[in-house]
């Protein structure tokens, strides 16, 4: 490495730009450096502690994470539950087979440390679970939410990218190195991590294919050591970047601890459709015994044919019994019926109605989706044969127009109902009517935007009906200020109240009419009123608000309708008691 003109070595950053741009310059654009992957630059891993002691703080930590597992496989199921909907089988077989793994893998650590020698010797057969189900039935969901659960890397891929070792196509070697990259580095983690290979029934071989099958039967041959046990090089041997970087840290002794990672304790899930299957396991079942003495065989229902599914059958199907045989756990997911869609809306912490609710908020509508909505949703997303992916396809289609015709109008509230599902044309054209009394999309945008910051700094959501915008663009004409400085200085003291009446009824959305645009004071003030004689329900103004009960600081002045409320109750309302 030369030196510069007063003998100094050049920087680190120096080092990696002309690497850099050694690298394009021979490889392309298609090939990068970067310094973030090179061990030897920066702060090292080891830090020293206060004694002066190197500490490395993954080291430190590890012993708190996996091999801390204590779940029971009924805990498991139960976090399971919070997000998947039905598929009590396949909940039940994945929480034990999980527990046995990290149990195992937890007992082996242990024995590690005290007889090294004895924890080798050990056996285990490994419970490398196969999965089979139609599309959109949460068997990706499954995994997932395990691996979050029990804190351990986690990696997805599709079997169709992938080929033999050596052909063009992913390495299938290359799903352990990410698998250290998921665990930062920590090696040792990434061996108790979670390798998940959806439509594994892709790469079933073909019986009538010609020639060389490197993405069916290669990939398959590829993976039997991988699942059971075998070194994989941390750095792609094919990979010229990371070879160079290897060899950059080897010549200044900054190679890595280890070189390789053992497959050992990662524990592999496959999941596919597998259609055609059960074809062939009903041929098997329904054939008779040979002879006139055989007896005929179980008729089984179509429906479960694939809960009948041996290994004969997935064989017949184009897998090599080697790769069956790796994969002793086996489980089916069943398919998704009309109610099921509707809990999984209803339901599940991940429901996709929140996804949309947070879609329409970003432009400053709130959304009520109704029951009869949802199970309208539901039967149309049925029709689909898509599982839980039909609830996007339908939602999409249905609610495409609302999100490009809504967004920027006096709409600050929709409701989803059975009448908008069956005619959302129609449902769309009387909120068009309504939002075109305003028309003002500067005016809509200013309110919106006093909206989104309320709710961050107060957390109240305030909805303004049409009659409400109306208001604020007459009374911006005759200040002349623009609706936002209007809202900032019509509800300046709003979150008192609004506070008050949240402890109350626990009630943290408003919506607005003229008469809360008008008179703000005396139309919270009411509502104040109104929770105190209805803690736990959500408050609305009366038609007719009795005379003189103005909301401001004196309010405490004006006789309650209910007995007062306790002095820390008046603390927390910011003077509003």
């Amino acid at each position: 490495m030369s030196k510069d003109d007063d003998g100094n070595l050049p920087t680190p950053e120096e080092i990696t730009r002309k690497l850099s741009d050694f690298m394009k310059a021979n490889f392309g654009d298609s090939v990068s450096f970067s310094s973030s992957v090179m061990p030897g630059f920066g702060p090292t891993p080891d830090t020293p502690d206060d004694d002066g002691e190197r500490v490395d703080p993954v080291e430190e930590n590890r012993d708190r994470n996996i091999f801390d597992f204590d779940y029971h496989p009924r805990d498991i199921k139960s976090h399971l539950d919070r997000y998947v909907i039905r598929q009590e089988e396949a909940k039940k077989v994945l929480s034990i087979a999980v527990c046995d793994h990290y149990n195992h893998a937890k007992y082996l650590r242990r024995l590690a440390k005290s007889d090294p020698e004895k924890a080798r010797q050990i056996e285990f057969a490994k419970q490398n679970v196969l999965i089979v189900g139609p599309t959109g039935v949460g068997k990706t969901y499954l995994v997932k939410h395990i691996a979050e659960l029990i804190g351990v890397p986690f990696v997805k891929a599709d079997a169709t990218k992938f080929s033999e070792t050596g052909y063009v196509g992913a390495d299938v070697d290359d799903l352990v190195r990410e698998l250290v990259r998921k665990a930062d580095g920590d090696v040792e983690l990434a061996e108790y991590g979670i390798v998940y290979i959806d439509e594994i029934d892709k790469i079933a071989t073909q019986g009538n294919m010609l020639g060389r099958d490197v993405s069916g039967r290669g990939v398959q041959t590829t993976m039997l050591k991988l699942m059971e046990e075998t070194e994989v090089n941390l750095r792609n041997p094919n990979d010229i970047q990371s070879q160079m970087q290897a060899m950059f840290e080897m010549s200044k002794g900054r190679g890595s601890k280890r070189s390789t990672i053992n497959t050992r304790h990662i524990l592999f899930i496959v999941s596919g459709a597998f259609g055609g299957l059960e074809k062939i396991v009903n041929r098997r079942t329904r054939q008779g015994a040979i002879g006139f003495a055989g007896e005929a065989r179980e008729v089984v229902d179509e429906a479960h044919l694939l809960e009948r599914a041996e290994t004969q059958d997935f064989i017949e199907f184009g897998f090599e019994a080697e790769f069956v045989g790796r994969l002793p756990v086996r489980v089916v997911c069943e398919h998704l019926e009309a109610d099921d869609l509707y809990d999984i809306m209803k339901s599940s912490e991940g429901s996709l109605i929140r996804q949309y609710e947070r879609e329409f908020e970003a432009f400053g509508i709130k959304v009520d989706f109704r029951d009869d909505a949802l199970h309208r949703i539901a039967e149309k997303a049925a029709e689909e044969k898509t599982g839980a992916r039909g609830l996007l396809t339908v939602c999409e289609r249905l609610l495409r127009d609302f999100k490009f015709d809504l967004p920027g109008t006096a709409i600050s509230e929709l409701v989803i109902d059975g009448d908008l599902v069956a005619d959302p044309k129609a449902a769309l054209g009387k909120l068009r009517e309504a939002a075109g009394a305003v028309g003002d999309t500067k005016l809509v945008g200013e309110i919106n935007s006093f909206r989104r910051q309320f709710a961050e700094e107060h957390g109240i959501r305030l909805v303004f009906e049409p009659d409400a915008v109306a208001a604020i663009n007459e009374a911006c004409g005759e200040q002349n200020v623009n609706a936002l400085q209007f809202c900032h200085e019509r509800f300046r003291d709003f979150q008192f109240g609004a506070k008050l009446i949240q402890k109350n009824t626990g009630q943290d959305s408003f919506s607005l009419p003229r008469e809360a645009i008008e008179d703000p004071d005396r139309w919270l003030s009411n509502l104040v009123v109104a929770s105190y004689g209805d803690r736990g329900k959500p408050v609305t103004a009366p038609d007719s608000p009795p005379e003189g009960s103005a909301f401001t600081d004196d309010l405490a002045d004006t006789p309650p309708a209910t007995p007062e409320p306790d002095p820390d109750e008046t603390r927390d309302s910011g003077g509003f008691a």
